[in-house]
């Protein structure tokens, strides 16, 4: 006979399995006769479980997904076992186990996801912050444009500057993300750009203070994505891998959207300072969250990729936290230790850095200046042209999820994994190429349908991400963070280039005809 056991506010029922029960909230029924009441000692508990012990032996991938369905997850205890103690504490110790009979109901639904989904899902919110902070000086430049005065070269040096900082960072970030894991760098990443943030309202009036706290911004940011590729590389599988890194660096996107969508309420509101204090003091509170988040990382070392690996989750405790004072020791031989010259007699690296330039100088040039296009082009406010600038990262969100599944699939079917990462970005290229020429020619476009065509081309190169972005990972998993490096470095300079061109062609031409888009 099995025997279930239901506790509320102030009984437990012990209940034969002939009786009927119907409940709600499991969506199950028992059959019971007259309920055999116990007192219980405490507050307001629900549990049911029952003292058959069956298929204890379930794979651990299945038990997770049985978990999930409706947040139930199995509890450790036997009905007799908690109604002979009366203990609440026993009760709870149970929560969120696995191994035994019953139910419990499980609360916050991540609880017992992977670990390598925790870290995945945490780095993509950081890079949801991260162009957050980077997209509110595009908005926020133009009343800090009115009230210092400053023509459009002048605004143009005050974007670039960002630029600056990250380029600087991209091979240190991807050598000390080796070295001391990807968690570590990230850490310091998300601190050093927050306070930077939040120094920029002090320091508007003074043109080299303003310039310095955005080099800050840009050394902080720039060290985050070679240290997520570290984390990817290092706990990700191949077959999941396009997922993943969609998944964080369309955090990207995501936080693009935020940005424009609450920059321009907050500044009218209360003023533009404003978007600089409240973004940097969210990084502030996701590096106090982030250390609730544990480290672990799998056996997973790139060269030996298996599906045993997604259920397995098996990630030693010092993966990631070396302590600083012994990972300096091995930066001398670390930096030996990288196959620089393998690296840049390769043509496939070059191909990667070719490619992270060009993609690099469309992407900074419609982020930094596309605002202020629509504000003086299409003579929108502030609050409507940051919400038309909006369109293209909240197109590539979708764009990028979609990108990610056809990339995986194809891998999964059996396609080369060079041919897919080849389609991807020839996708990303062709089709903002087509859209921006266009939108460049002098075809008599209404305004908005200019908005369209760059919206559909700057969202399909979203498809980049399942393109240039995995073939760090692909072609070299323990090395992954420094070719990242090598490549971002050179996707920097366009930040530098390209934004301060566009604003002297605006100054020197007193028109937008073209001047964004031909170059891109």
């Amino acid at each position: 006979m099995a025997n279930f056991s239901l506790r509320t506010e102030n009984y437990w029922f012990t209940l034969p399995h002939h009786t009927k029960f119907q409940s709600p909230i499991f969506n199950t029924c028992l059959k019971l006769p007259q309920p055999h009441l116990l007192p219980s000692k405490r507050g307001f508990k629900f549990t049911a479980s029952c003292s058959i012990k069956e298929k204890r032996d379930v794979a651990d991938e299945e038990t997770e997904r049985a978990g999930v369905l409706g947040g139930l997850l199995p509890v450790g205890e036997s009905a007799e076992t908690v109604a002979s103690t009366g203990s609440e504490n026993q009760t709870s110790s149970t929560i969120g186990s696995y191994g035994a009979e019953g139910f419990y109901w499980r609360w916050p639904p991540w609880k017992d996801l992977p670990q390598r989904y925790k870290l995945i899902g945490t780095t993509s919110l950081a890079f949801v912050i991260c162009n957050m902070d980077k997209v509110n000086l595009s908005v926020a430049i133009i009343p800090m444009s009115h009230q210092f005065g400053w023509n459009s070269s002048m605004a143009g040096l005050v974007q670039s500057s960002f630029f600056w900082g990250y380029a600087l960072s991209q091979l240190p970030g991807g050598w000390f993300a080796k070295i001391f894991g990807g968690r570590q760098v990230l850490e310091f990443g998300v601190f050093s750009w927050s306070l930077a943030t939040m120094l920029v309202p002090s320091v508007a009036g003074f043109m080299p203070g303003l310039v310095l706290s955005r080099i800050l911004v840009g050394i902080g940011e720039g060290v985050s994505p070679s240290a997520a590729t570290d984390l990817i590389a290092r706990s990700i599988p191949l077959e999941e891998r396009s997922r993943a890194v969609a998944f964080v660096f369309g955090g990207l996107s995501v936080g693009s959207v935020l940005g424009l969508l609450l920059a321009p309420p907050l500044i009218q509101n209360f003023g533009w300072e404003s978007v600089f204090y409240i973004f940097g003091i969210l990084g502030l509170l996701w590096c106090l969250g982030f250390q609730f988040v544990k480290e672990g990382q799998s056996s997973f070392t790139g060269r030996n990729i298996s599906r045993n690996f997604m259920s397995a989750a098996s990630f030693p405790s010092n993966w990631g936290t070396k302590p600083w004072s012994a990972s300096l020791k091995e930066l001398s031989v670390s930096l030996k230790d990288v196959p620089w010259k393998e690296f840049f007699q390769s043509r496939a690296v070059w191909a990667m850095i070719y490619v992270h330039f060009c993609g690099s100088w469309g992407h900074y040039t419609c982020l930094s200046w596309l605002p202020t296009y629509f504000s003086e082009e299409l003579d929108l406010n502030l609050t409507e042209a940051a919400g038309v600038a909006v369109l293209p990262p909240l197109a590539s969100i979708l764009v990028s999820g979609i990108a990610a599944q056809f990339a995986d699939n194809l891998i999964a079917s059996g396609v080369e994994t060079t041919m897919v990462r080849k389609i991807c970005q020839t996708i990303a290229f062709l089709s903002p190429a087509f859209c921006m020429t266009l939108s460049s020619l002098n075809l008599g476009l209404p305004p908005w349908e200019i908005v369209a065509l760059l919206t559909g081309g700057l969202a399909l190169s979203s498809f980049a991400l399942s393109g240039l972005y995995c073939t760090h990972q692909d072609i070299s998993p323990e090395y992954s963070s420094v070719l990242l490096g090598i490549t971002n470095t050179v996707g920097a300079v366009p930040g530098i280039v390209g934004v301060v061109l566009t604003g002297y062609l605006l100054d020197s031409t007193h028109s937008w005809s073209a001047k964004p888009f031909v170059p891109c």
